[in-house]
Formats: C-alpha cells, sequence, structure tokens
C-alpha cells in the first residue's frame, strides 16, 4: 500500500506534467507549517531556474490543475512559489480504511526478504547483568522485530563472553577454595559430578575476587593464565568446569532477559568460534593478508581516504594467543557457513567503533564474508544518572540490572495503588508492565548514537513523551471500546467518516503517516522514530478525546465513525509498542 505522501505526489507529477513542467519537481513533503496547510510542494522553487520562469508563476500553472482533483480539499500557490496543500476529508477516511483492512496496516513488507543476523546483548557469563546491558539488549530487541516486521528472516544472537581469561579466573580461585575437588586431580578417570560445585549467587562473587586477587599477586595470575590456555586446549577437567559456569550463568541470564521481555534465537559465544580459528589463520597466511608485525600476526586494513589512522587488526598475539579481533572475525566465519547472512547488525557500545571498523574490513578484504554481505555497526551511547556520570546505585556502585528493575517496578506500584482503581494483586502485575514500558521507552526515545540521562521520576510519571503516558492513552482507549462493547455493540468491522472537525482531522491525519514511518525507522534502523510518532498520535488522540463527545454522541453512525477511528488508533499503538518490546495493560 501506498503512503500518503506518495499518493499526493503521484496526483502532483500529474498536475506537473499537465502544466508543461517535468514530474520530478512535484515531490510532496509535511508541512513545516502545519497551521497554514498539512502538506507543501516547493517543486516550483527549483524548476524556476530550469524553465526561465518566476516560481510563483510555476506554482500557480500547476494550482490550476489541482482545482478540481478528489484529494484536495484546498491547493494554492504562495509567495515566492510554494504550493500549500489540504486533504479532502473524505479521502483521508478511504485512506485509513484501507489501512483498517490491511493485515500489515498499510505497511508493505519486503518483496525480496533478507536473511538478518543481530549480534546483541553481549554479557560475560559468571558475571551479573548490570546496567550497562541495558542498552544492547532493548535496542537489539526492537531492532529485530522492526526487521521481522518487514518480512525479513532475522536471529537474534547473543554473543556470550564465555571465553579467555575470566574463565582462568574462576578455574584458579575455585581450585584455591575447594582443592579436593575432582576436576583438579590428574589422575581422575571417572565422570564428572553434574551437579555444579557453586550456585549463580557464589559465582558471582567468585569471579571479582578472583581479578582483584590476580592483580596483586603475580604468581595467582600467572596460574589463572595457564588455567585458560590448558581449558582453550581440552583439559577435561576444566572443561567440565566451564560447562558447568555456561549451564549456571545462562539459566539466571535467561531469567533476567525474560524480565525485559528480550528473546535470543542463539545463546553462542566466543567459545563456539575457537573452532574456526585455526582454519581462519591459515587463511590469511595462505593468501597473503596475514603477516607478522613485532611478533604479532596482523592484517593491514587502512584504506584510501582515511582521515585517521586505523591500526592493522591483530589476529594473533606474539605469544600467539587469540583476541577480540579473532574471535569477532571467526564468528563471522561460522555465521557465514551456518547462516548465509545477507546482513549481520552489531547492536553494541559505540566506543567499540574503531574495533568494528577494523573487523569489517579485514572480514571484507579477506573474504571472510561475501562481497554483498552488509555489516552494520549500530553504537549506542552511554546511560547516566542526573550528574551525567554513568549510572551507579546510591552508594556509588554499579548497579544490577535486576534492582533497577525492582525500584522502577515498586515506584509504579505506589503510583498505580494511589490511584485506586484496580486491587493489589493486579497492581503489581500491572506496575512490571508500566515499569517495563517506563524503562524501555526511556531508553529508545532516544537516539541510539546519543548518551541519555536515566531520570527515574521522569520516566516513571504518567505525564510527558514517557512510557506510562503512551500506555495511559491505550488504556484509555480500551476503556472507551469495552464500553461500547458492553451496549452489546461490534468494534470490528466499523467504517471511518470523513472528519467533522480539526482535532478528529488531526488524529487521522497522524494515524495516516504510520506505513511512512514504519519505512523510515526499517530504512534508518531508528526506533527513537517510533517513540516519536506515537508521542504525536498519543496527544493528538488526547486532545480529540477531550474535544469529542464520544460515547455520548446521539448519532449513531457518527458515534459508529468515532468507534472505528480509536479501534485503528489502538491498532496502531499497540503495534508500535509491540516493535518496542512492551506491552499494554487492561487497566491502569
Amino acid at each position: 500500500m501506498n503512503t500518503l505522501a506518495q499518493l499526493i505526489t503521484k496526483e502532483m507529477e500529474t498536475a506537473f506534467n499537465a502544466a508543461g513542467y517535468d514530474a520530478a519537481y512535484a515531490k510532496v513533503t509535511l508541512s513545516n507549517r502545519p497551521d497554514l496547510c498539512e502538506y507543501q510542494c516547493n517543486g516550483a522553487m527549483a524548476a524556476a531556474k530550469a524553465y526561465h520562469k518566476a516560481p510563483f508563476m510555476i506554482a500557480e500553472d500547476v494550482v490550476a490543475h489541482l482545482q478540481e482533483n478528489t484529494y484536495f480539499e484546498q491547493a494554492e500557490a504562495v509567495k515566492p512559489g510554494f504550493i500549500n496543500l489540504k486533504l479532502k476529508p473524505q479521502f483521508v477516511a478511504e485512506f485509513l480504511q484501507q489501512m483498517a483492512e490491511d493485515e500489515m496496516l498499510g505497511v508493505e513488507k519486503e518483496k525480496a526478504p533478507k536473511t538478518i543476523l543481530i549480534d546483541y546483548g553481549g554479557p560475560n557469563v559468571a558475571k551479573p547483568l548490570h546496567v550497562g546491558h541495558l542498552r544492547s539488549a532493548i535496542i537489539g530487541e526492537s531492532v529485530k522485530r522492526i526487521m521481522r516486521y518487514k518480512g525479513n528472516q532475522v536471529t537474534g544472537d547473543i554473543h556470550l563472553g564465555d571465553w579467555g581469561y575470566q574463565m582462568g579466573l574462576i578455574i584458579t580461585e575455585l581450585e584455591k577454595r575447594k582443592p579436593e575437588l575432582p576436576y583438579f586431580d590428574e589422575n581422575f578417570t571417572g565422570e564428572y559430578p553434574t551437579e555444579a560445585p557453586f550456585t549463580i549467587g557464589e559465582l558471582e562473587e567468585i569471579y571479582p575476587t578472583a581479578s582483584a586477587y590476580a592483580k596483586e599477586h603475580e604468581e595467582y595470575r600467572e596460574k589463572a593464565l595457564h588455567a585458560t590456555y590448558l581449558l582453550q586446549n581440552g583439559h577435561r577437567g576444566f572443561t567440565a568446569i566451564w560447562n558447568h559456569i555456561m549451564h549456571v550463568s545462562v539459566a539466571d541470564l535467561k531469567k533476567n532477559y525474560q524480565n525485559l521481555n528480550v528473546e535470543f534465537d542463539l545463546w553462542k559465544g566466543e567459545a563456539d568460534a575457537q573452532k574456526y580459528i585455526p582454519g581462519m589463520v591459515e587463511m590469511l597466511k595462505e593468501k597473503g593478508f596475514a603477516y607478522l608485525d613485532e611478533g604479532a600476526l596482523v592484517v593491514d586494513v587502512r584504506e584510501e581516504g582515511d582521515k585517521k589512522e586505523v591500526p592493522p587488526c591483530m589476529i594473533l598475539k606474539s605469544d600467539g594467543a587469540a583476541l577480540y579481533d579473532t574471535t569477532d572475525l571467526a564468528t563471522l566465519v561460522e555465521r557465514e557457513e551456518l547462516y548465509q547472512p545477507d546482513e549481520v547488525i552489531y547492536v553494541v557500545d559505540k566506543r567499540q567503533e574503531l574495533h568494528f571498523v577494523q573487523v569489517f574490513r579485514c572480514a571484507k578484504k579477506t573474504g571472510i564474508v561475501r562481497p554483498e554481505t552488509k555489516l552494520t555497526f549500530l553504537g549506542f551511547g552511554t546511560m547516566n544518572g542526573k550528574d551525567g556520570k554513568p549510572f551507579k546505585t546510591r552508594e556509588g556502585g554499579v548497579m544490577r540490572l535486576e534492582n533497577l528493575i525492582r525500584e522502577i517496578d515498586e515506584e509504579m506500584y505506589k503510583k498505580i495503588m494511589d490511584n485506586r482503581t484496580v486491587g493489589e494483586e493486579e497492581a503489581q502485575k500491572t506496575a512490571q508492565t508500566v515499569g517495563l514500558a517506563a524503562i524501555k521507552y526511556g531508553d529508545l526515545s532516544n537516539q541510539a548514537s546519543k548518551d541519555y540521562v536515566f531520570d527515574v521520576d521522569r520516566f516513571t510519571s504518567f505525564e510527558g513523551n514517557t512510557g506510562p503516558y503512551i500506555l495511559y492513552t491505550i488504556v484509555r482507549i480500551k476503556s472507551i471500546l469495552a464500553k461500547y462493547k458492553e451496549e452489546g455493540k461490534q468494534t470490528e468491522g466499523l467504517y471511518l467518516r470523513a472528519a467533522e472537525n480539526e482535532f478528529e482531522k488531526a488524529l487521522m491525519l497522524e494515524i495516516a503517516k504510520f506505513n511512512e514511518m514504519i519505512d523510515t525507522v526499517y530504512e534508518e534502523i531508528a526506533p527513537h522514530k517510533i517513540c516519536a510518532y506515537i508521542y504525536d498520535v498519543a496527544n493528538t488522540f488526547n486532545k480529540f478525546y477531550h474535544e469529542t463527545k464520544i460515547l455520548s454522541e446521539s448519532d449513531e453512525e457518527k458515534r459508529a465513525g468515532y468507534i472505528a477511528l480509536l479501534a485503528l488508533t489502538k491498532k496502531v499503538l499497540t503495534t508500535c509498542i509491540d516493535l518496542l518490546g512492551f506491552e499494554a495493560p487492561e487497566r491502569m
């Protein structure tokens, strides 16, 4: 289904041609002066030079061919050469009716769907999730849903940090505490225990203890490095410990991500890429891409036109150890072999941009990925406290994600109970739903690449540009529709009528922007534009609600038209919040 702007532009192209001008000048945009018109065409200004004619005269010529047009209530030329357009309410109503009858609300799916892999999440196992993990999870989940909505085959991969020095530290500390365990007995040949020798709480304490101790004790650090080496080379006992770490840690991660309504299709990590490293290194050497630089194996990734220095991509350190560059490249080898993606999108901290420039260039240059495979870096900014510094606990430590979620839920519960509209049990569930919306909308309403201030008071407010305000609007619409149904009426299959006042028309025009907005969000990978759109829709709806008698309207046909508009507004808003990764309760 065409967007409203596309339909209007086609009419303008016909008018430009009829007036003797090139249709290329006929592009229509939303008005930047909504007090004067709804859409505008500035093509006459550009055409003036080509036709050696005053832009206002060109605009007048075009407008003369629009007077009988069924799309426009008003088309006028305005000096120095703008064409201002207002749409006929009947035309807008017919467009919305088409939207209402379309399963995709007028959004066209990709004609050639792509296979897309999204790399987001990226936590380290054996460590609790903290607020620093929030943005990758929230943005990545929304991007995954947006890509799927357009009909693509999309796979989300958490890409765990599950390999390397941290594992050696945990193994070393565990041996220090429980040397009697069979994993450390080189002569043990039996079956290792199926039960992990630690809980998630103990595991989360072991790692920071070991990390701090290793910084002060060189012998301990060397032992941890050696344990890492043995694990990576198949040590039987250490591999069994690693399996325990993964089992305990991943179960806890799944629970925490579930609380965020974030799901991954793949729970792969750096460990999965290890088997691809030897073959990849051999290929890079054989084909002459890799060379030794001060003992390290590197690939030059500089390109002509670089304004900043781009260092070589390091494949192996001088001691033969792999790095992040190595595992990220090996992961691309694995992804090519198993999934053949058309695009891989990385949702990671923007401070890692140079690393991904190096990896992407190396992957393309060496043929690790096909020339047509698109590698996209979606870097996000930091989530800061009101002091402008990275978000911390009141004591100044890094806040655990589950504690942040609990704080927000408690704040929402207080506000919902203050309203006294629902019982205690329902209030608890509703608080979780609204709390999640507060967190996700608070994050996603900011452009991903920008830092932002996480303000609990503002994000949990029922007023302003917040998740709770959006949900409150949806709940208000649900309430009106429920009351209409209580009268024995149906909310399905009703027809939209031409708007009869400015508030109704303003809402219809906002709803009509939906498919164009989704296309823009999809092309730009910009979830924040969904937030901006639904905030406009919510504001426009609430003005309409306050200015219009909906259920008390005596004209039944007009009332049914209002209900049809509300049903469509609800469908648009609920579709949008689903793409953002949260939902609305029935009551608040």
